[in-house]
């Protein structure tokens, strides 16, 4: 039986290139100079008019889905994979740190804030009159 098989796969693969050959050949070189003069120019024509729709037709059938399947994939990977890999080492490694330090440095803050506030307090009639007086100024 596998005798048979392989006997039938050998004669189909020295046959089956012959037949080709048996085939018209829709395209002939052309003979002489002038010849291939008229074929470059008819090629020419019908590549100016028929090469926009090809690529195209190339460009949405084809390279559209390849580029989009390969953004949803890289968009799911980042999602899946990366986004709570991040979002872990963050509150891991970066979040508790981070937050002693803010309670380290709150009370100075807040004593920073209050004088700001103080200062601001101050120097805000003197910002409003000075304002309120460029403001006469302008229109006199």
């Amino acid at each position: 039986m596998i005798k048979k098989f392989i006997s039938i796969l050998i004669i189909f693969g020295f046959f089956l290139p012959s037949f080709s050959f048996a085939q018209e050949q829709p395209f002939q070189p052309p003979k002489t100079l002038e010849g291939a003069k008229e074929m470059g120019e008819k090629f020419g024509e019908a590549a100016k008019e028929k090469l926009p729709g090809i690529l195209e037709k190339l460009w949405k059938e084809e390279v559209m889905p390849i580029w989009s399947k390969m953004w949803n994939w890289a968009k799911n990977w980042l999602e899946n994979a990366v986004w709570p890999w991040i979002i872990g080492f963050f509150k891991e490694k970066i979040k508790p740190p981070l937050e002693k330090e803010i309670e380290k440095k709150k009370p100075v803050i807040e004593e920073e804030f209050e004088k700001e506030k103080q200062e601001i307090k101050k120097e805000a009639p003197e910002v409003g009159k000075s304002l309120w007086e460029r403001f006469k100024e302008i229109i006199k």
